[in-house]
């Protein structure tokens, strides 16, 4: 498996694996992908590839952290997606650590994200609550609200996550009631 970044020419199959990995949330995450391609020229866009075919992608953008001291540039990971005949073979797992890696020799201090913490705790992330993260809205649950601190990180760095206004303008922040209840 080779770990490289996104290319323009491999879009469209990034597409199709979120429409794939998401089932009818697909298209969602596919908008919100274009969306934060757009918004975000120095995204960590990542892809997972063996035989020819992508397997795995993980997207990394900017978002800040409303410290007490100042607003920290910080990234928030969203989305991560695996082919489902391909999950559960670390792959995954590999393009988040990949993408951390990088992240870290760029000084990047702090990564957010909201997901499963049974999952993501092997990768290095932490309830964000319990090391003084806010989360940026009351429908995103506390136990998904997650971080991993990187060597850039400094004890001062608490507050508010702050989402980029792209992620609110596609309503990709928290969980939304259900409406046919």
């Amino acid at each position: 498996m080779q770990l490289r970044d996104e290319l323009v020419s491999d879009h469209e199959a990034v597409h199709e694996l979120h429409r794939s990995a998401f089932g009818d949330h697909g298209e969602v995450v596919t908008a919100l992908v274009r969306a934060l391609r757009a918004d975000d020229p120095e995204a960590v866009s990542l892809v997972a590839e063996e035989d020819d075919e992508i397997n795995g992608h993980v997207l990394f953008t900017r978002s800040l952290l409303d410290a007490p001291r100042r607003l920290v540039a910080v990234q928030v990971l969203s989305p991560l997606a695996v082919r489902p005949d391909r999950q559960r073979r670390g792959v995954g797992a590999a393009l988040v650590r990949h993408g951390l890696r990088l992240l870290d020799a760029r000084g990047v201090p702090a990564v957010f994200l909201e997901g499963d913490p049974g999952y993501y705790a092997r990768l290095g992330f932490a309830a964000a609550g319990d090391l003084g993260f806010r989360r940026p809205s009351l429908r995103i649950p506390a136990p998904a609200f997650q971080v991993a601190t990187l060597s850039g990180y400094e004890p001062w760095m608490t507050g508010t996550f702050v989402y980029s206004a792209t992620f609110w303008e596609q309503d990709c922040v928290g969980l939304r009631e259900d409406a046919s209840g």
